[in-house]
């Protein structure tokens, strides 16, 4: 077996075909586009260039067929958080062999020891977490847009190398045609009509404003989380842009206390509704598809993120805006399914929310860990 570094066109397209070959047949994954994938490998579209390194490889048998492939990244901002210095492991595919899958895993283990890495967690992102994050192990049903989609077998081709679970990601599935639990309900419009809280949808006019709102919300909210780093602006701007294409501003809620920004949830259409069928490719063809589904209306969404400052976190806001999202949503009678992905194990709170408005669960992936 022979491993190659990713760095001409040709070795580019090896990288992006390797799903087609794990899952041919697997009516189940949705194959993401392949310039979604191709951003985040190029310096001059992720910003988290800006304090990190990236290298990428594939993984050719002895008949020269591509077999797998894998990437490893340093984030310099986050990497020295841990008790030991941790790298970061990602858009791994393999057939179901160990001894290929080894040597892709070593490939990325000694590159990050040559950048004075101890560890490294994956299958994670280059980037930030809302996106290709996790090892699916359970609810192998069709992904929504950025969530990562695995055969079952993957998870003894990491434990068998020596990975060990980090902590385990919950998504939950809300079941949007029928109506919250009551005592939800109640508590929900209660907070929602407290004086001085009001309700804001995202727009793109005044983007700035609430991606202004969004960052102080989120770097409260997540500041005394393990490991956490700051979001930047740059980043979120560059986040809401990727958006645009498949954004509904009234599912993108802010709530204030007093005009203080307190709390918000970001959901959008599922777009992977959109490009099922697409392989990865966006050509002319592709775009006019992609424009009638988005126009005809998809019958899932996705919660990526939410976060409360945490002096507003026994408030109740959450609930109030998921009462509010459900005011625009259902008189569309279009969506069926709200996707609230992913929660940490660790978070207890979220996970609380979730199953207050009636959830079930619906998948779990894991970010695994090997210490060198």
């Amino acid at each position: 077996m022979q491993i190659i570094e990713v760095n001409s066109k040709s070795t580019r397209k090896a990288f992006l075909n390797v799903p087609h070959l794990i899952y041919k047949g697997d009516e189940n994954w949705i194959c993401p586009l392949d310039q979604d994938i191709e951003q985040i490998f190029d310096a001059t579209k992720n910003p988290f260039y800006s304090h990190g390194v990236c290298t990428r490889w594939i993984l050719r048998n002895d008949q020269g067929l591509v077999i797998g492939r894998v990437a490893a990244f340093v984030n310099f901002k986050k990497a020295h958080q841990y008790e030991v210095p941790t790298g970061g492991m990602g858009f791994f595919e393999c057939i179901d062999d160990q001894a290929a899958a080894s040597l892709l895993f070593a490939t990325a283990e000694s590159w990050l020891k040559a950048k004075k890495m101890e560890a490294m967690e994956g299958p994670i992102n280059f980037g930030e977490n809302d996106s290709f994050w996790g090892l699916l192990v359970e609810g192998f049903s069709p992904p929504s847009y950025g969530m990562n989609y695995h055969p079952p077998y993957y998870h003894k081709l990491f434990t068998a190398y020596g990975f060990e679970t980090s902590y385990e990601q919950i998504t939950n599935h809300l079941d949007i045609t029928k109506p919250f639990p009551e005592r939800f309900s109640k508590i929900a419009n209660w907070v929602a009509n407290k004086p001085g809280y009001t309700f804001e949808h995202f727009s793109k006019k005044n983007s700035e404003k609430y991606v202004n709102d969004l960052m102080e919300i989120y770097n409260d909210a997540w500041k005394d989380f393990k490991n956490f780093v700051p979001i930047k602006k740059e980043t979120l701007m560059e986040s809401f842009k990727k958006m645009e294409t498949i954004m509904d501003e009234q599912l993108i809620w802010f709530a204030y206390v007093n005009g203080e920004p307190a709390s918000f949830l970001v959901t959008i259409p599922d777009a992977n509704q959109m490009i099922k069928g697409f392989k990865g490719k966006l050509g002319l063809l592709q775009k006019l598809i992609f424009v009638y589904k988005r126009w005809r209306g998809v019958s899932r969404m996705r919660a990526i993120v939410m976060g409360t400052k945490t002096a507003y976190q026994k408030h109740g806001l959450e609930s109030a805006l998921f009462i509010t999202l459900g005011k625009y949503v259902l008189p569309l009678n279009q969506y069926r399914e709200l996707e609230m992905s992913w929660v940490g194990d660790f978070n207890d709170k979220m996970l609380a929310i979730h199953e207050a408005t009636g959830a079930a669960f619906g998948k779990r992936h894991m970010t695994l860990r090997k210490t060198f």
